[in-house]
């Protein structure tokens, strides 16, 4: 500490009891606790080794052994790091030293140093560091431009620091040994979700669920309690107080076999390492979140031609119509008769599939929202290569202004040397009925009829049907 006022304060003790929460909005809410000791009254204390992306208005502190018994009466953030450009910053006006070297001889200049640098570079050759910008005048009335060689400042600038530190006035009741609480937020955490389903056969899979954190807040967090809350926070810019504040916690064991137990929080998900957990700055952790074995999939191959075409009125015209190449897709659910049922962050998730070899190739990967317990999961994984159709239709009648009549041909050709199960999707809009139709259908919604065609491998289908529509 080099400042007048941080040299005379007390310097508070390192932080103990860590634990850190991130959020997926980017940031942190780091609480520890810190102890020192207070006279009775005024006083100014120390707080090294915040992070440097701190946000001081969020700095919420109370005295543990004797709560209310210490007032902070005002709070600096200092953070004006010593650095050889900081350094010449404050000195300029004041007495330096150069010392470079001419061929053989080296010279020693001293006199006023009348600008600092814009930036310090190596010279190389041996010649030390060039000071861009630099401006000197020597004892002896020289002026010298950006020198090259050794600078030396004959006395540390009031100000600066080492580390990032909160300054804090304030007033204690007694003298005493204060254990203090310290909480703050912080920018440059953030941390996602990434997931691995691995088919184990053509009905089961295994998941594991990854945690990858990033700490770019400019400190380093030691053996720290780790906690990573999941769901959409309100949070105005700049932020503003706690995040914490008025949160509720109901616990809630997660059934998956996991290295973090998962609570609800308010009306989010928080996931807690269950051991603790070194962050260092600067680094990406990777973290286990869950896994879960011999979870029930289906796979579905999915014709859905109109998908694209929300509110489609029919006219002279045809759409969705020629060949047609269908979608593949998982479903399981998140209960606990799946082996899963813990609360799923959204992420990105990676289907793999073991060759004849047994080696793991990847299938496709899909992005899942934040998924809670017992609801259902659909992946698009990609699109089938042997299973193809044809649609068109087959004739149009413009009943009345407002009102059509259309009939469909869908040819479903599967390919191969395997029994498939493929779902046709056919979406109308408006008031409509089917007034033939080839084989049933299930009405999924208000606009989508459902086909499901069970072909034996190298087999053909044809669905038909004919639609009114009143619009």
């Amino acid at each position: 500490m080099f400042s007048v006022v941080t040299a005379l304060a007390t310097i508070m003790s390192a932080p103990s009891n860590i634990e850190i929460t991130v959020y997926n909005q980017g940031m942190g809410l780091v609480k520890e606790t810190r102890s020192t000791k207070l006279t009775k009254g005024r006083q100014n204390i120390v707080v090294e080794d915040v992070a440097q992306m701190i946000d001081p208005t969020s700095v919420g502190f109370r005295c543990i052994n004797n709560p209310g018994s210490v007032n902070i009466l005002e709070q600096n953030y200092q953070y004006d790091l010593i650095s050889p450009i900081a350094i010449l910053n404050k000195s300029v006006g004041k007495k330096v030293r150069f010392t470079r070297v001419i061929g053989n001889t080296k010279e020693v200049l001293e006199g006023k140093l009348l600008s600092a640098p814009t930036a310090v570079v190596n010279a190389g050759d041996g010649a030390g560091m060039q000071y861009n910008g630099l401006v000197i005048r020597t004892d002896d009335g020289r002026i010298v431009l950006s020198p090259e060689g050794q600078i030396e400042v004959t006395e540390l600038p009031d100000g600066l620091i080492s580390v990032p530190s909160l300054l804090w006035d304030l007033e204690s009741e007694k003298a005493q040994d204060a254990q203090m609480e310290l909480s703050y937020i912080t920018g440059g955490m953030q941390w996602s979700a990434n997931y691995v389903l691995t088919l184990t056969d053509k009905n089961r899979a295994d998941i594991q669920g990854w945690v990858t954190m990033n700490n770019n807040s400019g400190l380093s967090f030691k053996d720290a309690t780790l906690k990573l809350l999941a769901g959409d926070l309100n949070v105005p810019q700049p932020l503003k107080g706690r995040a914490n504040e008025a949160l509720r916690d109901m616990a809630f064991a997660a059934p998956a076999s996991s290295s973090m137990k998962e609570e609800t929080l308010f009306e989010y998900h928080l996931y807690t390492l269950q051991r603790p957990a070194s962050v260092r700055n600067n680094e990406t952790k990777q973290l286990s979140l869950m896994s879960a074995f011999n979870v029930p999939v289906q796979k579905l191959i999915i014709f859905d031609s109109m998908g694209d075409y929300g509110g489609y009125t029919p006219d002279e015209g045809s759409v969705g119509t020629g060949p047609l190449s269908p979608s593949v897709r998982l479903k399981f659910k998140n209960d606990l008769a799946s082996n899963l049922g813990m609360p799923l962050p959204q992420g990105l998730m990676r289907i793999y599939s073991r060759d004849s070899k047994g080696s793991v190739q990847l299938l496709g990967q899909d992005n899942i929202n934040h998924t809670p317990r017992d609801e259902k999961m659909s992946l698009l994984v990609g699109k089938s290569f042997d299973v193809r159709a044809d649609r068109k239709r087959t004739n149009f009648k413009r009943l009345s202004g407002s009102s059509a009549r259309e009939s469909f041909e869908i040819e479903v050709r599967n390919q191969k040397k395997e029994a498939e199960t493929v779902y046709v999707y056919e979406r109308h809009w408006g008031d409509w009925k089917v007034t033939e139709k080839s084989m049933d259908f299930v009405k999924e919604d208000a606009n989508t009829m459902v086909f499901e065609l069970k072909l034996a491998a190298g087999e053909v289908k044809k669905v038909t049907y004919t639609v009114d529509t009143k619009w």
